[in-house]
């Protein structure tokens, strides 16, 4: 059934035009560098409220307004842990058990007894740690703590025989005891002796729970202090545990120095033996080997030994010497000319001589060979007396060739002489050294036997003068009085550390809700994660509502002037004479985008723009409620021809505003939606409304969302405040790029002004409240019409009235209530949005 066009749209019938023939008419870009849009930089109206980053702070005061924003979001999980720790710790600090500490003070000297200061009888550590970290484990040992008990009789005291009284406030207090143990110094666990009963078990384990040892630093003082509910008991714990620790080490030192005296005596009737048999067979080899004056031998044969050992250095160095002499005499021998190299020639008187006669005569040779031939008598003579030189020299270096090597010869006897005579005397060297090694093992043996005897005769006779002195190097320098006041519980330390700790958990845990939130919370969050330009923000208005809130209706005044707000935002971002078309929409369900589309439709309509509000959620239609129509005949009806235009179109009682309900629930709205007659049919609309708002399925939920915002002009995309995750958003912006969607902006609905306080105070602050009316007001006064586009009046589809005459009566009747104030924010939010709208060109063209 073909779509029945009414007599009034009878002048322009729908054209088929392709998905892409429209030019965008909305100047929406990626977000810029930061992640914001070019519309949060302004003041819309002059009022801080809508400029979101106009003033200019360092990242550190954006730092610190950040945080504090989060611990004003989560004040009341803060302050209910801070209060919850302080009051419990307080209750705790004010019902705990008062507990009274007796301590006293004790010097312990280091234990250095002479009778066991050597090393021969057994080893001593020289570490003074170890002695002292012994001393410490001493006082706290089940030993020493079975003597105090023995000595008081407190193995049937109440405090340590009895086990606590299970109550109420031990039930509830036991974590926070618990907590506060784990800060005290860890002792290592002792194990209880085989021989104790569970009862004496248990009481030592008690008693050393209340017992104390502690150092005092750069000294050699310990503090012993015993705790108790008993003041008096405190005391004499102490001074009793100190008392068996002095016995204690009296009688660990009496009993060291009999067990000590017993060992040394054995010890020195055997060391006597010792000494007996080795001086004997000492003796024994002196006799036998001669041996008297073997020590004198060694050292004349040791003398004799130096004395060839550097004779035969000696010759060995000049046998070399003499040896290289010779070798450059033979080379001379058979080669003449390297006479000149031997210093043992040259320095030779004769054979400087003769070499001087031998050139004295090749010189007057030469002379005469240049005026006579080689016959004349004179050059016969001169040759002949060469020769004879030639002669002459060659006999007297083989004379001292002869005599160099008759000296290698001798030297090289001596060297062979002294060698042989050395080795002989190595051997009778070696011969002693046998001799007197077995002499010196048995002197040394008798020597060290002696020493011995000897020293355990003198440590014995001081072991038995010790063993009749009781005197130790422990002493009480000031004894435990009785406690005046209890140590336990320490009620301001205790009150300042439940402030600080409920102030840490307090903070910790505001901080840890809110990282483990991922939800999109405030404008910030959505401009950097979203990229998106942003808007604008709508208030969550407090109360239980029957039907949503519309600015026309009623509402608190900060609620209608953000949507006026949003308006201005939405018609500086538009380029186009001609009908604009806005997909309203939202990543999930429960958003609000209904609510948006709606009332940025009156808004619209108030300034005087004829509006259609257009329902395409077919699956979950909401506008026909809004409105109190019926959800049919709508847009699904007209779709598939059961319905026309004018039976599907209903003027609302706001004027300007039409509405077209989704119709009956399709079997296939995505297909209706992204069919041609979808298309054809919004052409045909564009031409007789400014504005059509098409309010959307979410994008996350169906895919009509996606198809129609690939039809629109611009897509509106609504975030409800704490209500979609981070992830959700991005997915669903993503996907509308992929439909190639074009972004007017975004907004962020149902903002709790009254939780976020803090955050949201230097955007809606209380003193304009006079501007923009009382709650409840209708929206307030002061209402600002935006700049309507001139287009030809067209007749209402219902026969109303034309958007020209209508848009004249709205503007002169906002005109009258402008004020000078209201008309100077105007013109400033107009030339920041026709600022913003030029920076997203110029990025566009980028």
């Amino acid at each position: 059934m073909s779509t029945q066009i009414p007599p009034e749209f009878s002048q322009k019938a729908p054209a088929s035009q392709g998905s892409g023939s429209e030019s965008p008419v909305f100047n929406a870009v990626p977000s810029n560098g930061s992640g914001g849009s070019g519309y949060g930089s302004g003041s819309y109206g002059g009022y801080s409220g809508y400029g979101y980053g106009t003033s200019v702070t360092s990242d550190s005061e954006l730092t610190l307004v950040h945080y504090l924003q989060i611990l004003y979001r989560r004040r009341y999980a803060a302050i209910t842990v801070f209060l919850a720790t302080v009051v419990t710790v307080a209750l705790f600090t004010f019902t705990a058990t008062r507990v009274y500490e007796g301590s006293v003070r004790i010097l312990i000297e280091r234990d250095d007894p002479n009778v066991l200061s050597f090393q021969q009888v057994f080893e001593q550590s020289d570490g003074a740690d170890d002695y002292y970290e012994t001393q410490y484990r001493i006082l706290q040992g089940r030993g020493l703590a079975r003597r105090t008990i023995d000595a008081l009789d407190l193995w049937r005291h109440p405090s340590l025989n009895q086990p606590p009284r299970l109550t109420i406030r031990g039930i509830l207090f036991w974590p926070v005891g618990k907590l506060a143990s784990w800060f005290e110094p860890a002792r290592p666990p002792q194990a209880a002796d085989a021989a104790e009963t569970r009862t004496q078990t248990v009481v030592i384990n008690r008693f050393l729970a209340n017992l104390g040892v502690s150092a005092v630093r750069y000294s050699r003082l310990v503090d012993v202090s015993f705790r108790s509910a008993d003041p008096g008991l405190a005391a004499k714990v102490a001074n009793e545990h100190s008392k068996q620790y002095i016995e204690q080490s009296l009688e660990f030192r009496t009993t060291t120095t009999r067990e000590a005296s017993d060992f040394l005596t054995q010890q020195l009737a055997e060391q006597r033996k010792k000494v007996e048999a080795s001086e004997r067979a000492l003796q024994e080899y002196r006799e036998r080997t001669d041996s008297v004056s073997l020590e004198e031998r060694q050292n004349i044969v040791v003398q004799k030994l130096q004395e060839l050992n550097a004779a035969v250095t000696r010759a060995n160095t000049a046998r070399i010497q003499k040896e290289a002499v010779y070798n450059q005499v033979r080379t001379v021998l058979e080669d003449p000319a390297a006479m000149d190299t031997v210093p043992a020639i040259l320095s030779n008187t004769f054979v400087q001589q003769q070499k001087a006669a031998l050139a004295d005569l090749q010189r007057q040779r030469a002379q005469m060979s240049e005026k006579l031939g080689p016959n004349h008598p004179e050059m016969v003579k001169i040759n002949v007396a060469l020769r004879g030189a030639e002669t002459r020299l060659q006999n007297e270096i083989a004379q001292i060739a002869q005599a160099i090597r008759s000296e290698y010869e001798a030297a090289l006897a001596e060297e062979r002489s002294l060698s042989a005579s050395l080795n002989q005397q190595k051997i009778e060297a070696q011969s002693l050294n046998r001799a007197g090694i077995e002499y010196g093992a048995l002197e040394r043996d008798a020597t060290a036997n002696r020493q011995m005897f000897e020293a355990l005769l003198k440590r014995t006779q001081e072991t038995g003068v010790t063993e009749e002195l009781r005197t130790g190097n422990i002493r009480v320098v000031d004894p435990a009085e009785m406690p005046t006041g209890p140590v336990s519980p320490n009620i301001i330390n205790n009150l300042l550390l439940a402030l600080f700790g409920g102030m840490v958990l307090a903070v910790g845990l505001a901080f840890t809700l809110e990282y483990a939130d991922d939800r999109i919370k405030n404008p910030d969050e959505l401009k950097k994660l979203l990229g998106l330009p942003f808007l604008g923000m709508i208030p969550a208005l407090s109360g239980n509502r029957a039907s949503p809130p519309l600015i026309s209706e009623g509402v608190p005044g900060v609620f209608s002037e953000c949507f006026r707000s949003i308006r201005t935002n939405v018609l500086f971002s538009s380029t186009d004479e001609g009908g604009r078309m806005i997909a309203v929409t939202s990543s999930a369900p429960g958003e609000g985008k209904t609510v948006v589309s709606t009332n940025l439709s009156i808004a619209l309509a108030e300034a005087g723009h004829r509006v259609l509000l257009l329902d395409a959620d077919m699956r979950k239609p909401r506008v026909h409620e809004i409105f109190s129509r019926r959800v049919d005949p709508g847009l699904s009806n007209l779709l598939v021809g059961n319905a026309t235009a004018s039976e599907s179109i209903f003027e609302s009682e706001i004027p300007g505003l039409w509405l077209m309900p989704a119709g009956t629930h399709p079997p296939n709205p995505a297909e209706l939606i992204g069919s041609r007659r979808f298309r054809d049919f919004t052409a045909f609309l564009l031409q007789h409304f400014d504005w059509i708002i098409v309010d959307t399925p979410p994008v996350m939920v169906v895919t009509d969302a996606t198809i129609a915002a690939n039809f629109a002009h611009g897509v509106l995309f609504v975030v409800g405040a704490e209500m979609v995750s981070r992830r959700v958003a991005q997915r669903a912006v993503e996907q509308l790029e992929l439909g190639q969607a074009k972004f007017v902006g975004a907004v962020l609905n149902r903002v709790d002004l009254e939780h976020n306080a803090y955050y949201y105070s230097r955007y809606y602050r209380p003193d304009y409240g006079g501007y923009y009316g009382p709650p409840g007001g209708g929206g307030g006064g002061g209402t600002v019409a935006e700049p309507v586009v001139a287009r030809p009046a067209a007749a209402s589809i219902l026969g109303g009235a034309g958007a020209g005459a209508r848009a004249a009566r709205v503007a002169a009747s906002a005109g009258t209530s402008f004020t000078r104030r209201t008309l100077a924010s105007v013109f400033r939010s107009v030339q920041s949005g026709v600022r913003s709208a030029q920076n997203f060109r110029i990025e566009r063209h980028l």
